[in-house]
Formats: C-alpha cells, sequence, structure tokens
C-alpha cells in the first residue's frame, strides 16, 4: 500500500541499474516521494549539501573509496539524516562497522523486495532497521563484552593505516599519505598490533583478509 507522505530521498550507488530498482521499489511505497540519485561520493554530497534528506540509501563501495569514510561528513552536514547501508557485502563481517560509523540500518543486496520494503519503511518510521542476524550478534557482543569482529576494535584512523600497511607502504609514505606525522604513524601502528594481539604484518594481512574481503 502506498503512503502519500513527502519524504525525500537519496539513492547512491554506482550502478544505475540499483538506483533505477530502488527508486522504483520507494516509489511504490511512498507516492509522493522526492527521489535523489547520485554515483559517485562528489555527487552524494553535492545532493547531502543543497537537500533536505528524510533517508539516505548507500552503498558501501564507490569508484571514488568507501563510504565509510563520508558518513560522518554526511552526518555533520545533515545530523538528523538515517541512513542505511545497501551492499552486496556480508553484514555478519561489515554491519558493525558502518553502524558504528552512524548509519543506522544494514541490508544486504541478496534480499527479496519484501525485505527492501520492510527496511525503506522501517528506517522511515523508526529511523533504523537491522536483521535477526545483527541483533543477535549486537546482543551476544553485548553480554560477552567482546568486539564480534576483532578489527572493531580500531578507530577509522588506525584501519587507514593498517590499510597502507597491508599495502607496502612505509611509515614516510603513510605520513604523506594521510597528511600525519612520521611519529603518529609509528604510534598508530602500535596501537593496531596492541589491539589486535599481533607482533608482526603477516598476521595483520591474515587478520584483514579474514574480515574484510575488500582488502585482499
Amino acid at each position: 500500500m502506498k503512503i502519500a507522505n513527502n519524504y525525500t530521498f537519496l539513492i547512491a550507488d554506482d550502478h544505475s541499474v540499483v538506483r533505477q530498482g530502488i527508486s522504483l521499489v520507494v516509489k511504490e511505497l511512498f507516492v509522493n516521494a522526492k527521489i535523489h540519485t547520485a554515483g559517485t561520493f562528489k555527487d552524494t554530497l553535492k545532493v547531502v549539501k543543497e537537500t533536505k534528506l528524510d533517508l539516505l540509501i548507500l552503498d558501501i563501495n564507490f569508484p571514488d573509496g568507501n563510504s565509510i569514510n563520508i558518513i560522518p561528513e554526511v552526518k555533520t552536514i545533515q545530523p538528523d539524516i538515517k541512513i542505511l547501508i545497501f551492499t552486496a557485502f556480508d553484514e555478519s563481517i561489515y554491519a558493525m562497522r558502518y553502524l558504528n560509523a552512524g548509519a543506522s540500518g544494514y541490508l544486504n543486496k541478496g534480499c527479496t523486495e519484501e525485505e527492501i520494503k520492510l527496511a525503506v519503511k522501517s528506517m522511515i518510521g523508526t529511523g533504523k532497521y537491522v536483521t535477526q542476524t545483527i541483533k543477535d550478534r549486537i546482543l551476544d557482543s553485548y553480554i560477552s563484552k567482546t568486539p564480534v569482529n576483532p578489527l572493531e576494535k580500531l578507530s577509522v584512523r588506525e584501519v587507514e593505516v593498517a590499510r597502507l600497511l597491508i599495502k607496502g607502504y612505509g611509515n614516510l609514505e603513510i605520513s604523506e599519505l594521510l597528511q600525519i606525522k612520521k611519529t603518529t604513524v609509528s604510534t598508530f601502528k602500535n596501537r593496531v598490533f596492541e589491539k589486535l594481539g599481533i607482533d608482526n604484518l603477516a598476521s595483520l594481512i591474515e587478520l584483514f583478509q579474514l574480515y574484510f574481503e575488500e582488502s585482499k
């Protein structure tokens, strides 16, 4: 059943077929919905800066980067915006990191159309949406007082440094790329190793291959 509310959506995905498909689903739910689309981070941020949005449906990977890096910026521009991550990446590996970064919903692209509708309605109605699988993981993590994914212990900056180390960059190169002091890079590196309970690059690579397939 269509709901006649004047909600404004932004569907950000680098595949036009996904943008079109989700637009149709949203229109089925909200007859008066105003829908914007974007295929890059640049276009996404442009819409966020120019238009008051109720819901941002956001993919993880774009040609110009990973969306975990722009979520804080989006939330700074529009603190009340609701963000639903809609991606092909496994929720058991990625969901908690994106929820911790500021998203309030996570849905895998392998879901059914009914699940998409349920997620969109839930985001608009309650401001959040996670599957039962993620609810169980959050509960287990809370009870055991340990992160489900060891990499969740790392800050966003520590993850950036770790990824560059894995790619073979040295401390000086990383300091130049991230525009931070070389000594700060060493501090981040030490924190990463300490938090993960490892002492060498090979172990770091193994952890990232296990928990973050994108870093392979």
